[in-house]
């Protein structure tokens, strides 16, 4: 079986310095992230914390035929971020001719899954099929494994674990959670549906509900794709994009639940365009570090530049009031300071 050897380059972060007063009243500068994280255009990151390392998967953003890979960046600080070029492209995974989308990593049993979309996978007789072009409607969500995050990743089934549509959703933009109870749930959709269907344990299939169905649809007001979700204070929080992906519409949104099925009615949006830093700012997802710190990875389109798939990969600071509701995010071109990781910690 072919394999890809895995590169590892360098990346020299784009950091920003501010300043700030020592007690004895000195002015000093603190190094950040700044933003963007890494050079390149690059959306949907999924951050986690694996191996003691800051992980992200982003999508490699470009024409729909260019999108044949998927690189990584890690860090142990969130300062310097080193690139991990192609941990999967279409020599691995066969099935897969373009569109490789929206990547979600997780660890189990010392091994990692990376699930992906691919193909735009569209549904027969919908306004986007195609009877001439089988790449633009066979598709759906994949699944590779590797032994380190870093891959090499190969395809943990040879065709897509969901390529069909259910309850509405185009397949793609899936995200996988880690309950309490050791359970797993995929979260996925487009087209303004979301699903949640229970992982089995060997992540090449699903578990049914009580009722018979696999795919349970849980979509919110307002709700168009990328959903992502976490616990905190034994609350669940689910967040998705709204608006439209190309422009300055798109948005970050998000409700609470007291159970990962929810219901879930929205509270409000978190994140959004900034007329003097980014548009276009969503498809989001959260850190969490050991020292009880939040952040939010996303991507955003750079002013003035207006291209469609010009987006960048950003970090923030997350913040919540009293009362477990979120505080609306302000984008910036500091990003966030440096916060080394010396301890294991989950996603």
């Amino acid at each position: 079986m072919f394999r890809i050897v895995n590169t590892c380059i360098p990346v020299v972060a784009l950091i920003a310095l501010f300043g700030c007063k020592s007690e004895n009243g000195s002015e000093q500068t603190i190094p950040t992230s700044g933003n963007p994280l890494f050079e390149g255009w690059y959306a949907d990151p999924e951050g986690a914390i694996l191996d003691d390392t800051y992980w992200i998967f982003p999508t490699y953003s470009a024409a729909y035929d260019q999108q044949i890979f998927l690189d990584a960046f890690s860090s142990k600080d969130l300062i310097s971020w080193e690139k991990h070029s192609h941990v999967i492209d279409t020599s691995v995974i066969k099935w897969a001719k373009q569109a490789i989308w929206a990547p979600a990593i997780i660890e189990k049993n010392d091994r990692y899954f990376l699930f992906f979309s691919a193909n735009d996978a569209q549904q027969p007789g919908g306004p986007y099929w195609d009877e001439t072009n089988t790449i633009n409607h066979y598709g759906g969500i994949g699944v590779a494994v590797a032994d380190d995050p870093a891959g090499p990743y190969e395809d943990w089934l040879g065709k897509p674990l969901i390529p069909e549509f259910h309850n509405g959703a185009q397949p793609i933009d899936q995200f996988v959670f880690k309950d309490a109870d050791s359970t797993y749930y995929m979260f996925y959709g487009g087209w303004s549906h979301c699903n949640i269907a229970k992982l089995n344990s060997n992540f090449d299939g699903f578990i049914s509900w009580d009722d018979g169905t696999t795919f349970r649809e849980i979509t919110p007001e307002g709700y168009v794709e990328g959903p992502f979700m976490f616990v905190k204070d034994g609350k669940y929080y689910f967040m998705w994009s709204e608006g439209g992906w190309t422009n300055d519409t798109y948005k970050v949104a998000y409700a609470m639940a007291d159970q990962v099925t929810g219901p879930f009615t929205k509270v409000g949006t978190i994140l959004q365009s900034d007329a003097e830093i980014a548009t276009g700012a969503g498809h989001h997802s959260v850190i969490h570090s050991p020292d009880d710190t939040w952040y939010i990875v996303y991507h955003r389109r750079p002013i003035p530049n207006e291209g469609r798939d010009h987006r960048v990969t950003c970090i923030d600071r997350l913040y919540f009031n009293d009362d477990g509701t979120v505080q609306p995010v302000k984008m910036t071109f500091e990003g966030v300071a440096k916060n080394e990781l010396s301890s294991e910690s989950d996603h």
